[in-house]
């Protein structure tokens, strides 16, 4: 096994430019870069062409779900059964309640729709039972196939795809895995398989693999993007991780957090011209245009308008963010660690 690692790291401290910093540092050898969401995937390509002119020869850039399916599924799919080439994945049926008319893994039906397409809860499941199935041949290609694989926002693999990740953490293959819990906003799978580890529970995962088959952890709790005031609101929604040390020491004379009234909004914007961010549509946003949270991963502005749901909009004037749900604290972390200067919310 080759020396692998995750980075645990804060909002703005740089973990994609870590991934792409490290794919650069190899150029020469075969490099894959996965991520899960297009959009930070489309960020990764344009940032390593920006810098080089082009992808370099022997550098792969597939989404997560691209590479299982091209790396993963397809090479060794008759090992669990004679069918036509996997046509793709199918992100919409419910497979759960659809396949508990087969047994587990002892039919087609259970991973593959009529279309020939994978149900995405499965594919890693695919992926795995076909390497057990082949005698290790799916991991045996893969080390043929690429010396490193680098995955960006990590805390959005789930269910299987932790045990798939294990399997080439016994590889040949050196793994570079980059994350923070506190942005689990998407997951791969609805599966209930490791439930524990889902979201800021991927903690547990990585920290039993250290133990257990010797994955190095660095953690960074650098912020250079968000100001010490900033860190301080995003670190209260998860007051039992380490805390975030600001580098952004820049002051512009409106810096911090702010409530404002629907009254100031548009005195506000003509003012200071923020991203407007919201949960989702049905978000009265004054009429001004927004993006989603969980859309605004991977961005930074130099400030941010929140106008936030009912709860977060409670949880903010009582200063006490412990009774929001997962998924929203998740998202309203990314939301606020996306500012450099100022994050403001509009309440009553």
């Amino acid at each position: 096994m080759r020396s692998s690692k995750v980075i645990i790291a804060a909002a703005g401290s740089g973990k994609t430019r870590a991934v792409i910093e490290e794919a650069l540092a190899n150029i020469g050898k075969r490099i894959l870069i996965t991520t899960y969401t297009n959009e930070n995937l489309a960020s990764i390509r344009s940032r390593i062409i920006k810098r080089t002119g082009l992808i370099p020869e022997g550098m792969v850039i597939l989404s997560w779900f691209r590479f299982l399916l091209r790396d993963g599924a397809r090479p060794y799919q008759n090992q669990m059964g004679q069918i036509a080439r996997i046509a793709g994945i199918n992100y919409h049926s419910d497979r759960m309640s659809y396949s508990r008319k087969f047994r587990k893994k002892s039919t087609l039906e259970y991973y593959v729709d009529s279309a020939h397409n994978l149900y995405s809860d499965q594919v890693s499941d695919f992926v795995c039972e076909s390497d057990l199935r082949s005698g290790g041949l799916v991991i045996k290609r893969l080390e043929s196939v690429y010396d490193m694989v680098l995955i960006d926002e990590m805390q959005d693999l789930a269910a299987y795809d932790l045990d798939f990740l294990e399997l080439l953490l016994g590889s040949r293959v050196h793994l570079l895995m980059v994350g923070d819990p506190r942005q689990s906003t998407y997951t791969t799978s609805r599966s209930r398989r490791k439930w524990q580890y889902k979201r800021t529970g991927i903690t547990d995962w990585i920290d039993e693999l250290s133990k257990t088959k010797g994955l190095k952890v660095e953690r960074k709790t650098e912020c250079f993007r968000c100001n010490q005031v900033i860190c301080d609101l995003a670190d209260s929604l998860y007051p039992g991780m380490v805390k975030t040390v600001s580098r952004n020491d820049v002051h512009t004379g409106h810096d911090g957090v702010f409530a404002l009234s629907r009254g100031d909004v548009r005195k506000y914007c003509g003012k200071y011209r923020p991203a407007i961010l919201r949960y989702d549509r049905r978000t009265d946003t004054c009429g001004y245009d927004a993006l989603n949270f969980g859309l605004a991963k991977g961005r930074e502005f130099d400030r941010v308008l929140i106008f936030p749901t009912k709860d977060i909009g409670s949880c903010f004037r009582q200063g006490d963010f412990g009774q929001l749900k997962g998924g929203t604290r998740s998202k309203l972390y990314v939301a606020i660690t996306r500012a450099k200067h100022s994050v403001a919310f509009v309440t009553e």
